[in-house]
């Protein structure tokens, strides 16, 4: 049975994902207008580049990876430089001038394609009132600090000179800009810190974050205070579509389960915070319809998404789902559920893992092996807890990034 339910949780994450990938999400939104160039960044870059010169074979096109991805072949007439991810280096810089130099060019009358995807903010980096080191050294305060997405892209908005609209906001040509959402909400200022979105925010809202989070950076304070020119809050050459999001994949995730028989239920795609209280909400419902009665009536496949954040409390290895799923099993206790937390983008923080797997006896086996769960969690340590148990999901990067994906089946009788 732990064979059977592994592969069925798996199967529905890796189906989901081919359900709603970038090249299927892209396709309606293209259009018959030819653009003249054609610029992709984030996590999806390739597959979303790709998917576009099938429709415009020839249109001079820039594709700014993960230098991570596998595979980063493209047509001949795209230049591919790939950026680092999380934190943005000087491949980073580069692209990121490239695009300004290119998108400068266009003149007016000229159209540029614009594929935005998460993971965005770091692979087109040009920074602006910092040194890149510093820039580099911030978002890292940020991360450990707890800020979520959105307090992170608005310090990072204001130090770019791409973020916050200016990436648009450096052409003359009208820009049609397609993206991929890997935000709670799909707001379209926070996915890659928004370069082609005018900018709700600025300087004080930006010098505000880290206030909250007691951030010296005196060089970003000094930025910010500045009379430096601020993100544009208008773009009238530009039109913003989201054509994918975590409430599609979650959409998919439920057709392929009920196309086998299988009940799902959506609880949400919005949940956001710490993961080990998202685990505790998430454990809460699945108790309390042990002991009451749930609404969700076994077998079932509860799903939701959004995206956890953690709080670095210990130097392990893992990320916000593992965490989430650790977090889980200790808050079910033994005798819990099989489930599955894992990212879309198939990386799951600092590990190699996309996210891991429960089972009922996941705890059981964890004390066979010596393992603490509990003190691996204090250390942030899940993506370690769970090799040990077999239970990481490895799928190398997707290609795609749509937040997190959650699946918990309440009862056992699935066949």
């Amino acid at each position: 049975m732990r064979a059977d339910m592994r592969a069925l949780l798996e199967g529905t994450y890796r189906a989901a994902l081919a359900a709603v990938s970038p090249e299927i999400l892209l396709a309606p939104h293209l259009g018959e207008r030819r653009p003249d160039f054609i610029l992709a960044f984030g996590k999806a870059a390739l597959p979303m580049a790709r998917a576009a010169l099938r429709a415009y074979p020839g249109v001079p096109t820039l594709i700014v990876p993960p230098a991570a991805t596998a595979d980063l072949s493209a047509p001949p007439e795209a230049t591919v430089m790939p950026g680092s991810h999380p934190l943005p280096d000087e491949r980073s810089v580069a692209a990121a001038e490239e695009a300004l130099h290119r998108l400068g060019a266009l003149k007016d009358g000229q159209e540029a394609l614009i594929l935005v995807s998460g993971g965005g903010s770091a692979l087109l980096a040009a920074p602006d009132g910092v040194t890149l080191v510093q820039k580099q050294a911030l978002t890292s305060e940020l991360l450990r600090a707890g800020a979520d997405i959105g307090e992170i892209n608005t310090v990072r908005r204001h130090l770019s000179r791409t973020k916050g609209g200016r990436l648009a906001q450096a052409t003359r040509a009208s820009v049609r800009a397609l993206l991929l959402s890997d935000v709670v909400g799909d707001d379209l200022s926070v996915i890659a810190s928004g370069p082609t979105v005018p900018d709700a925010t600025n300087f004080a809202d930006a010098l505000a974050v880290l206030e909250r989070y007691g951030i010296a950076a005196p060089e970003a304070r000094t930025h910010f205070r500045s009379r430096a020119a601020d993100t544009p809050d208008d773009l009238p050459n530009v039109t913003n579509t989201v054509v994918g999001s975590n409430r599609l994949l979650l959409e998919a995730a439920q057709r392929h389960l009920t196309g086998q028989g299988i009940p799902a239920v959506i609880l949400g795609d919005t949940f956001e915070g710490e993961a080990r209280e998202l685990a505790r909400f998430h454990a809460s419902v699945v108790l309390s319809g042990q002991r009451y009665g749930s609404p969700f009536t076994p077998p079932v496949v509860l799903l939701s998404g959004g995206e956890a954040t953690v709080t670095l409390r210990g130097d392990g290895v893992g990320g916000r789902n593992q965490e989430f799923a650790l977090a889980l099993a200790l808050a079910l206790g033994d005798g819990g559920v099989y489930a599955l937390s894992a990212g879309s983008d198939g990386i799951d923080g600092s590990s190699e893992a996309a996210g891991a797997f429960l089972t009922p006896d996941t705890l059981t086996r964890a004390r066979q092996l010596g393992l603490d769960a509990r003190d691996f969690l204090n250390r942030n340590d899940s993506g370690r807890f769970f090799a040990r148990l077999g239970d990481a999901l490895l799928t190398g990067p997707s290609g795609h990034n749509l937040n997190d994906f959650r699946a918990l089946a309440l009862g056992t009788d699935f066949a």
